[in-house]
């Protein structure tokens, strides 16, 4: 098995692809900011796989151990993480972009591809070193 197999270099390594394709729809809803009729498009959240046995034991939440009988078991929160809905302003030309919006969501996406991608050479540095690798 290659390092680079691992789920977790696996599940950044996606991380970044799907960051990479939503910069190119967010860049052609930035360039096609003046285009009549132009719908902004955007790609659904990224959502990494979790394994099956953890999918099956608690609808799709990874379960939290209980290791001590006095510890509290908690419980999951309605809706917390829910957003507004985006309200959706459209020219009289037909066109749908904002684009303070659109280079917000740019920015998020570019942080957030600039983690993952710290997280990923972090990963494999530190799996080098474990396995004794030189030039990490």
């Amino acid at each position: 098995m290659s390092m680079t197999s691992l789920p977790i270099v696996t599940m950044l390594r996606d991380r970044m692809q799907w960051h990479q394709t939503r910069q190119k729809f967010l860049a052609e809803n930035v360039s096609n900011a003046d285009m009549p009729g132009f719908r902004p498009k955007d790609l659904a959240p990224f959502q990494p796989v979790v394994s099956a046995s953890s999918r099956a034991t608690a609808g799709g939440m990874v379960p939290v151990a209980l290791t001590d009988p006095m510890h509290l078991t908690g419980t999951l929160s309605q809706g917390g993480d829910a957003k507004p809905a985006r309200r959706v302003e459209t020219r009289p030309s037909g066109n749908a972009v904002n684009l303070e919006e659109e280079m917000l969501k740019v920015a998020e996406n570019q942080s957030e591809y600039q983690l993952a991608t710290s997280l990923y050479q972090k990963s494999l540095a530190m799996l080098r070193i474990a396995a004794g690798v030189k030039g990490a």
